[in-house]
């Protein structure tokens, strides 16, 4: 059995634990998840499913072996040269290593890179090129290597899902203050929306919640169309990724209505492209209207708005807000009984100017800012 770590944004790990529990890759849910992310065990099939499927997730690393101890330089290359790299690492691959310290007698990350890189050049009897500092999100070829050095205990991690996992590969073009897939993935399933009723997103932008929305009910998996760095590891078994790929395949079902509403007609025709790419745009209705004009749609049974409206910081236009929000508590409460409300913002007083009774206990940070996703009902 090989060990694995689901990294999620901080806070979210409990939507994350259930995503693994529904793919099998946990027998129960764990009584306590470490801060950013879970732990789960299996073979290769267990790593070729939590990076297909997971919805909610950032990454998933491969851990090599268990910790150790690195109380100095010598002892961190020598340790290190134990770990088995030749599972992971190609010829003529270039490596990446990203190295965090915290109350360890080794604190210089670049000079513990270097020990680590040396390492794998005893493990492998070659040369191992390597740099770091590299941006997170950005599109690099390396093989990225994790090291986390904490109370002298080493724990090193290969990323097996190179690209960050909310790439899907649907957005090229953005709206102002997009939300990454992965996270408006992860407020649908904290909303309890059961993929079954309508969904309305008044403040679309460029689309990502009924995007996400529409994938969620079509059952297919946000990672079938794109490559992970685990394909070039030298095990990779092309046989048995087919073969997950085919048992994740989804059969053809009727979607609600889903709609994404936004007054930026701009930002409504970016929003159908990312759908088109996402083969999502049959399902979803979209429009250029602004939130006073939700109670023109047909007659629908009660279902759930969910939406990430502006909340004054990333944009900064200067406007007071509090009307928007009053407005779409009026409209709500005047139009959406018996619906179900989930709004992401980072002003706890914007979410009061909506007059509803709001559970604000699912909190995390957005790009860096603290925020908080409201879920209420409407009464």
């Amino acid at each position: 059995m090989n060990s694995y770590f689901a990294v999620t944004t901080p806070g979210l790990e409990k939507i994350t634990a259930q995503e693994l529990l529904r793919l099998g890759l946990f027998d129960s849910l764990p009584a306590e998840a470490e801060e950013g992310g879970l732990t789960f065990t299996g073979g290769l099939e267990a790593l070729y499913r939590a990076n297909l499927s997971l919805r909610s997730a950032n990454r998933v690393v491969a851990r090599l072996g268990q910790w150790f101890y690195a109380r100095d330089f010598a002892e961190l290359r020598q340790r290190a040269a134990r770990l088995p790299w030749e599972r992971f690492l190609v010829p003529g691959r270039g490596l990446r290593l990203r190295v965090t310290c915290h109350q360890s007698k080794l604190y210089h990350s670049g000079a513990v890179a270097e020990r680590v890189a040396l390492a794998i050049a005893d493990r492998l009897g070659k040369d191992s090129p390597w740099h770091t500092g590299a941006a997170e999100d950005e599109d690099h070829p390396e093989q990225l290597i994790l090291v986390r050095l904490e109370n002298d205990r080493a724990t090193v991690s290969v990323d097996s899902s190179g690209e960050l996992l909310h790439r899907r590969g649907y957005r090229l073009a953005s709206a102002k203050a997009p939300l990454r897939e992965n996270l408006a993935a992860a407020l649908l399933l904290a909303s309890g929306w059961d993929g079954a009723s309508p969904l309305i997103d008044p403040f679309c932008g460029s689309g990502t919640f009924p995007i996400e929305a529409a994938l969620m009910a079509l059952g297919l998996p946000p990672g079938a169309n794109r490559k992970f760095a685990f394909m070039d590891w030298p095990g990779f078994d092309s046989a048995l990724w087919n073969s997950v790929l085919r048992q994740a395949a989804a059969p053809p079902r009727e979607l609600p209505p889903l709609f994404g509403f936004d007054r930026d007609a701009g930002a409504v025709r970016l929003a159908g492209e990312n759908a088109a790419r996402a083969g999502a745009l049959p399902f979803i209705t979209f429009g250029a209207q602004a939130v006073s004009h939700l109670q023109s749609l047909p007659a629908l049974p009660p279902g759930w708005l969910i939406t990430n409206p502006p909340y004054g910081v990333r944009l900064s236009d200067g406007k007071d807000l509090r009307n928007l929000y009053a407005q779409f508590g009026n409209v709500l409460r005047d139009g959406f009984r018996g619906w179900r409300v989930g709004v992401l913002t980072a002003d706890l007083s914007l979410l009061g100017q909506m007059k509803l009774n709001f559970d604000t206990s699912l909190r995390f940070k957005n790009g860096g800012l603290p925020v908080i996703f409201g879920r209420a009902a409407v009464a």
